[in-house]
């Protein structure tokens, strides 16, 4: 029997549904080619754009001091460490959001992972611990990367604070959460300075793990602004909690799309039209898409073979641990031959 109009025009109706439900469960755009050749984006609201019509516009920076913060409420308590501020969020037991700002320098790290993960003396009602995470089968997943906190030791070890962690699979935090990470600090060197907010999407009902009951978020988000002339931009990214072959592209979504998810505000500092015009606008074109290899940046400080460390313990004898650290010190006592590295906020 030969197909009639309407049963074609029901085919279609329920195809764009299709993308429209695929896009509402994985919060990105769905790339498509339409027959004349020109790609047009799908997004989160069922809308289409054409991608090569979204322009570069040319908007002058201003000089804003903690520009990465969100809006927050009169009774909201923002906790900051040298290298990061966050809100901490007591009934999920890890932080609403955590901002920082990530200068070209900043992405040189200097001192490798302490693994120490401890809980955060700033949180004066207490953070989550080891034994949540133990035999959960669950990540102790890094909000600020240690890698982007590599360039002093405060910063580094400050990174392991569990007020920086949150529950995530291993597949999701080793595979396509790192390679966003990655592809953030490639950001961070083509722009000088970029401003990144990141966090996990809170609800109610969410599976908590060990003791204090941390949730195990569904999702995760990370918002990224290049504020540097002449092409300021910003994008965001909501990916799900799981393993993902999927390019990461196919998450990227405007701003505006996690302040609708998160009910978070960001960058509230940008001047009312910057703001609206950046928050609202996804050029996939406009970022690079390929990390940077660093691969010397990482080795310069190690040696090729593991020495005995050259710091002394409190009790006066040689520390015992080993290190690749070319200053012969491991991560306990570098301090005792390294002045910390202060933070530059003018790059």
């Amino acid at each position: 029997m030969k197909p009639n109009r309407r049963d074609g025009m029901k085919k279609i109706i329920l195809t764009l549904f299709s993308l429209v439900a695929i896009q509402a469960f994985t919060f990105g755009q769905q790339e498509v080619k339409t027959n004349d050749g020109k790609t047009v984006l799908l997004h989160e609201d069922g809308t289409w754009l054409y991608a090569d019509s979204i322009q570069l516009y040319s908007i002058k920076a201003t000089s804003i001091t903690k520009l990465e913060l969100p809006k927050t409420n009169s009774k909201d308590k923002i906790i900051t460490h040298t290298g990061y501020s966050f809100l901490y969020n007591e009934t999920h037991e890890q932080a609403n959001w955590v901002a920082y700002e990530l200068t070209k320098e900043e992405t040189n790290k200097l001192f490798e992972r302490t693994n120490k993960f401890i809980s955060d003396p700033k949180v004066k009602t207490g953070t989550a611990s080891d034994k949540d995470y133990e035999g959960s089968g669950y990540d102790r997943g890094h909000l600020a990367p240690a890698s982007d906190m590599g360039w002093s030791s405060t910063t580094m070890a400050e990174s392991f604070f569990y007020s920086n962690m949150s529950p995530q699979t291993p597949s999701f935090n080793r595979g396509i959460w790192k390679k966003l990470e990655e592809l953030v600090r490639t950001w961070a060197i083509e722009n000088n300075t970029v401003y990144i907010v990141t966090g996990p999407v809170l609800t109610n009902d969410l599976q908590t793990i060990g003791p204090n009951k941390v949730s195990v978020p569904n999702y995760y988000y990370k918002v990224v602004l290049d504020y540097s002339e002449p092409n300021i931009k910003g994008i965001g990214f909501i990916l799900p909690n799981i393993d993902s072959k999927i390019q990461l592209q196919y998450y990227a979504v405007s701003i505006d799309s996690v302040e609708k998810l998160t009910g978070i505000n960001f960058f509230p500092l940008l001047q009312s039209e910057q703001e609206e015009f950046i928050e609202k606008t996804l050029c996939i074109k406009c970022w690079s898409w390929k990390n940077i290899k660093t691969t010397s940046e990482k080795n310069k400080n190690k040696t090729t073979k593991s020495v005995q460390c050259n710091g002394i313990t409190k009790a006066g004898v040689r520390c015992k641990n080993k290190t690749l650290n070319f200053s012969g010190n491991c991560y306990h006592h570098e301090g005792q031959i390294n002045s910390n590295t202060p933070k530059n906020n003018t790059e």
